[in-house]
């Protein structure tokens, strides 16, 4: 079987992180980056569609084949920004695009607003800020971040008894995936282990956030990105709050809303080629 992908290895100066990597070599260069807990195969379904473009699908540190942060490192959202600089490093990209999915698409919207002499266009798929928290709970946040990492040493990950077990359990997680869906992250995300199978998930990646930004440090980022940014707002998924609809209305984004959940372009073949029919055209400009 020809798979649509080139499975890559990558070692930056920090760490070796994995991908797909997908397109013809003078392709439009594109770094594509997935949700929370998920992995590369999160664009399974929709890089192959993408026509034209060049496109590193990663495993961020701590997903997926990629290594782990090493012990005391922390993944706080920014991190992952030199991450992807780094990737675009190793292929010699000065100026690249970003394909993001929730967790992926907000470390994309820090990234391009920081360091917009880099980023050429951005794509997004049903996120563009994080969560955020005011000054007043600050102390708070940090008391029971730094409790949960002294209690993590004592903690250890499920094992499933069997592959179809761990497909059961991703599919209704939180945020709940087709099975299909479940199947393409498992396939990548698991590993085996005695007694069954368990994610390569790093644990230190459930821990609660020591710090988030304010409201007003998320408004300043999603604000101050001034590249042509799309984004694609799922029916049934985490962007369906009106205020969060009216945030994004406000911005100067090309918003799109298309039926489906959260991972409405990995969950079928039909919701990965609605995302695919605005964002191929988008990403070649």
């Amino acid at each position: 079987m020809n798979l649509p992908f080139e499975e890559i290895r990558l070692s930056l100066p920090h760490l070796e992180v994995a991908a797909h990597l997908y397109g013809p070599e003078d392709g439009r260069p594109v770094i594509a980056l997935h949700g929370w807990l998920d992995n590369a195969a999160s664009f399974h379904r929709l890089a192959p569609r993408l026509d034209g473009l060049r496109i590193v699908a990663l495993d961020l540190p701590g997903h997926g084949h990629s290594q782990h942060r090493p012990a005391g490192a922390s993944y706080s959202l920014w991190d992952y920004a030199l991450d992807v600089l780094q990737v675009a490093e190793q292929f010699g990209w000065a100026r690249f695009s970003l394909l993001g999915h929730s967790m992926g698409a907000i470390a994309s919207v820090l990234l391009a607003a920081a360091l917009p002499e880099r980023i050429e266009r951005l794509a997004l798929i049903d996120a563009f800020i994080p969560y955020t928290g005011e000054a007043d709970m600050a102390p708070a946040r940090l008391g029971e971040a730094l409790r949960a990492q002294l209690a993590l040493a004592r903690k250890r990950k499920p094992v499933h008894a069997t592959f179809e077990q761990a497909v059961t359990a991703r599919m209704k997680a939180a945020v709940k995936v087709s099975r299909e869906a479940a199947e393409l992250l498992a396939q990548r995300g698991l590993m085996p282990v005695p007694g069954g199978f368990t994610w390569r998930t790093d644990p230190r990646l459930t821990l609660p956030s020591p710090l988030r930004l304010t409201r007003e440090h998320a408004l300043a980022f999603a604000r101050g990105v001034s590249c042509p940014t799309c984004l694609v707002v799922a029916e049934q998924g985490l962007m369906q709050e009106a205020q969060m609809l009216e945030l994004a209305r406000s911005l100067p984004y090309a918003l799109h809303v298309l039926p489906g959940g959260h991972h409405l372009h990995l969950d079928d073949d039909a919701g990965a080629a609605a995302v695919a029919a605005l964002l191929g055209p988008f990403l070649l400009g």
